[in-house]
């Protein structure tokens, strides 16, 4: 049994002296989670067992596990625990800064306890001291479950408990993958590419049909956008890639997940993207937006319209691109868009292109997409996610709901705590792993079938590492 914690969180070791709490903390935390009483015993004085040291070694645990919790982040506190009044002081400031905590008792015979201290060649306790101990401990273990803790966790010597700590969201997530077991919900999966700096975009394409995704999607812009990395990156130009990737693919979807309607003439744009339907052979999903990222216009020399008409072109846009891809050349006139002849020869392949719009405004983008488009991608977390979808089907029912996020994926608790190490760069663990959602398969199974029992039919996933791709391919065949 594994023993889940959320991410950050509170972690109160609770046992008598020899109960073999630091040696589970220790193979389970990395060591600066960890806020040792003996440690801090040897920093203020003159070793771990240098008992006249005490009241400052405790003084300095208050000081170092309220800091961490003010910071939130994730702290396991390593002492006997078993001072009622102290464990309520740490249960009230996490609460404060809306932390969990979590009581891990251990449960260890007095007898192995004894035989433990006696075996030590240091910090050995006086036996009167560890009888009182072991008195203290019989009526605290009962008590701990009044106290307030979100989890109890009673820790056995014959177990093997492995630990391990995920964003908080994977916790609530456990009882959706079980579903998913029981009764699959059909999810559809796309790749989205959101990076090119040493990207090998074909053998990346390559691999994530075989994965088992059914689209792939890129930025439609033309530099790197600030919050993925650095204007001078190498950033491919989207319709250029989709084509490509037209000739190196044979079954996935291919789009720009979303084109920014201000980047092209539309009529233009129209025929591009009926273009990349004929050479994919019937691939294409639009994507449309209203582009918001206004220094990459004043680089280019582009005209940045306030919102207003920026919202009026991308009316026009999804009103004028079903009529240039049907039949005919007929004219368009709308609020901010003339087009006289709207032709398009060849046709797209799809007798129905699907358009899908990007972004949560929920008073005019949802209603947009509700109004003229196949779907709407959203993004946010599950609760996010639950309100869009309740404000998107109150003016459509039958439009889509998509869904962009970041997922590092990992095959199992080893893999994902190496993966976090070697990406967060100088973010905390902590931070970095709710940046990306970084789970194992398992997690992200009940991750995407929340989503899916909110409304979402599609999940377009950023994979933070390309050693996610075979974890993720696990994820996606749940949902077949």
């Amino acid at each position: 049994m594994t023993l889940t914690l959320p991410e950050p969180c509170v972690v109160v070791l609770v046992g008598p002296g020899g109960a073999g709490k630091s040696t589970w903390a220790g193979a389970r935390f990395a060591a600066d989670r960890i806020v040792s009483s003996d440690r801090l015993r040897a920093l203020v004085g003159a070793g771990e067992d240098d008992i006249t040291a005490s009241a400052d070694a405790f003084a300095l645990l208050d000081t170092v596990v309220a800091q961490r919790i003010r910071r939130r982040l994730t702290t396991v506190i390593d002492t006997l625990g078993l001072d009622a009044q102290r464990r309520a002081g740490w249960i009230a400031a996490a609460r404060e800064h809306g932390l969990p905590v979590v009581a891990v008792a251990f449960d260890t015979p007095a007898a192995q306890c004894r035989a433990r201290n006696r075996a030590r060649a240091t910090k050995r306790i006086p036996a009167d001291v560890l009888t009182a101990q072991l008195r203290t401990w019989a009526s605290t273990r009962d008590a701990l479950v009044s106290e307030g803790f979100d989890a109890v966790h009673l820790e056995r010597p014959t177990s093997e408990t492995p630990a391990r700590t995920v964003p908080e969201a994977f916790v609530a997530a456990a009882e959706a993958r079980r579903r998913q077991e029981d009764d699959p919900a059909r999810l559809r999966f796309g790749l989205h590419i959101g990076e090119f700096q040493g990207v090998d975009v074909r053998a990346t394409a390559v691999r994530a049909e075989e994965a088992g995704f059914d689209a792939i999607y890129v930025m439609d812009h033309f530099r790197q956008i600030p919050q993925l990395g650095r204007a001078w990156e190498d950033f491919l130009e989207s319709y250029t890639t989709l084509a490509y990737l037209a000739a190196c693919t044979t079954r996935v979807r291919l789009g720009a997940l979303v084109t920014g309607v201000t980047y092209r003439n539309v009529a233009h744009l129209g025929k591009i993207v009926a273009t990349l339907d004929v050479l994919s052979g019937g691939r294409a999903v639009c994507g449309l937006g209203l582009a918001w990222f206004k220094e990459e216009h004043v680089a280019y020399g582009w005209p940045f319209p306030s919102v207003g008409e920026r919202y009026a072109l991308l009316e026009d846009a999804l009103r004028v691109l079903p009529l240039l891809w049907g039949k005919g050349s007929p004219g368009f006139e709308g609020r901010a868009l003339t087009v006289p002849e709207a032709l398009c020869y060849p046709r797209p392949v799809q007798e129905r292109l699907p358009i899908i719009v990007g972004g949560n405004g929920e008073r005019r983008t949802l209603r947009l997409a509700a109004t003229y488009a196949d779907a709407a991608n959203v993004m946010g977390d599950l609760a996010t996610v639950r309100r869009k979808a309740s404000v998107l089907h109150g003016y459509n029912p039958d439009t889509r709901l998509t869904h962009l996020g970041t997922a590092l994926v990992a095959a199992d608790d080893r893999h994902l705590a190496d993966l976090v190490e070697r990406r967060r760069g100088r973010r905390s663990r902590e931070a970095y792993a709710r940046e990306v959602n970084a789970g194992t398969v398992a997690d992200h199974v009940g991750r995407f079938r929340q989503l899916a029992d909110a409304g979402v039919r599609e999940a377009m996933v950023r994979l933070p590492d390309p050693e996610c791709l075979a974890p993720m391919a696990e994820v996606m065949a749940a949902f077949r």
